[in-house]
């Protein structure tokens, strides 16, 4: 059997249909969108997008394990930001075009 140059492996078919669940989500979306512009620590997020913290740490959690998102310790805190630029542009593109539709 042949096998063709095109097709995918089974990890990279799960890891591409994690990032669209990923991607899929409104409030990971917001979180996402957030990070765009800085970092900003988990109690920074939830203030910003009116959401509970245990929320707000169970998504980056999930963003997190995809390395869509990386985090940096200062004390006590963590200051998220986001882990991939292509994923990122994607997003943005997104975006822009649901906004010009």
């Amino acid at each position: 059997m042949k096998v063709n140059p095109h097709d995918l492996d089974k990890e990279t078919l799960f890891l591409v249909s994690q990032t669209f669940k990923a991607l899929s989500d409104p409030t990971r979306i917001r979180i996402l969108n957030l990070l765009f512009n800085k970092e900003y620590s988990v109690n920074e997020i939830a203030e910003t997008l009116d959401l509970r913290q245990s929320t707000v740490s169970h998504q980056l959690r999930f963003l997190k394990n995809l390395r869509l998102v990386k985090y940096r310790r200062e004390g006590t805190s963590l200051f998220y930001s986001y882990d991939d630029e292509h994923v990122m542009n994607m997003l943005k593109q997104t975006i822009e075009h649901a906004i010009h539709s």
